[in-house]
Order: C-alpha cells, then structure tokens, then sequence
C-alpha cells in the first residue's frame, strides 16, 4: 500500500479498534508522523503492511493513553488573572 494509505489505514483502525472519534484518530496520526513515528515507513515499502498497521494503531493509543494519565490534574481553586 502507498504510505498515504498506509496512514490512512492506521487512522481507521485507531477508531475501529478503539472507538476514537476521526478527528482525535487522525490527530494522533498526524502528531507522530510530524515527531517522525512513520518515517522509516515512508521509505521502506514493506513496513506498510496490515499487520504493521495494526501494532502501530496499538502503539499510538498506549502511547497516547499514558500521555494522558501522565498529565497531572488541575488544582481546585480560582483561577489566576
């Protein structure tokens, strides 16, 4: 598959397998292809595979899963001006 579709596909399965909305699933897939995540992908055809598609939907989610348990809560109060 072309990497385009390749992306595409990861952003599918990013929704399908864990019912993320197309905009969070194609936000997650743009964020790691602009921090590089696909570049070895973009210039080796055979990575782009459906099964490499699916462990790098498993991967962008848990990274993304412990990003966000990583980010500590906001504190109670008034807010500052």
């Amino acid at each position: 598959m072309t990497y385009e579709d390749y992306l595409d596909e990861v952003t599918t399965l990013l929704t399908e397998m864990y019912d993320m909305s197309d905009e969070d699933a194609i936000s997650e897939v743009v964020r790691a292809q602009a921090a590089d995540y696909f570049s070895l992908h973009d210039d080796r055809p055979e990575m782009r595979t459906q099964e490499r598609a699916v462990q790098d939907a498993k991967t962008l989610y848990e990274r993304r899963s412990k990003a966000r348990s990583a980010t500590p809560p906001k504190r109670p109060g008034k807010a500052r001006k």
